[in-house]
């Protein structure tokens, strides 16, 4: 599971359609409704959130958004009505490592995608995301090529 701290537009649509999927999934396992995952490291930020089902369905909220300005056809009946809730924190290092991780990935299997995150000037959170200073969060698997790799980071 790979909930993605970076905004959705980042993504290809593979990538777009598996947040989506994984997104549900999470908001599945915070609602109780399913068995399995419910320690899956990825849910941290949203299990500790002061309101986790608020949190967690307002962050697939954007990904419809994004998936509807591409004209996919996403379910939104799987989704609750969104609500306020507060800012999740992300560290710049979180945010840093997961740009690299995605360009790896989109670098193979999408290089048009690549090329365009490339040509960014700063990295953009997902709207539910709030930039805060520090490294990499401590529940991520990290090898150490990818901990000495860097990404610009929008303030």
């Amino acid at each position: 599971m790979r909930l993605w701290s970076l905004h959705p537009s980042y993504l290809d649509s593979k990538g777009l359609v598996a947040l989506w999927r994984e997104g549900l999934l999470a908001k599945a396992v915070i609602d109780g409704k399913t068995k399995g995952y419910k320690n899956h490291p990825q849910l941290e930020r949203f299990k500790s959130h002061s309101d986790p089902k608020a949190v967690i369905n307002t962050y697939l909220w954007d990904v419809f958004y994004e998936a509807d300005r591409r004209g996919y056809n996403f379910n939104r009946e799987k989704l609750d009505l969104p609500r306020p809730c507060k800012l999740i924190p992300v560290s710049a290092g979180q945010l840093a490592y997961e740009f690299e991780h995605l360009q790896r990935k989109l670098e193979k299997r999408a290089p048009d995608q690549y090329r365009q995150n490339l040509a960014a000037q700063e990295i953009i959170v997902h709207p539910l995301m709030e930039i805060v200073s520090g490294g990499i969060a401590t529940w991520e698997v990290v090898t150490k090529t990818e901990a000495g790799k860097r990404a610009r980071v929008a303030r």
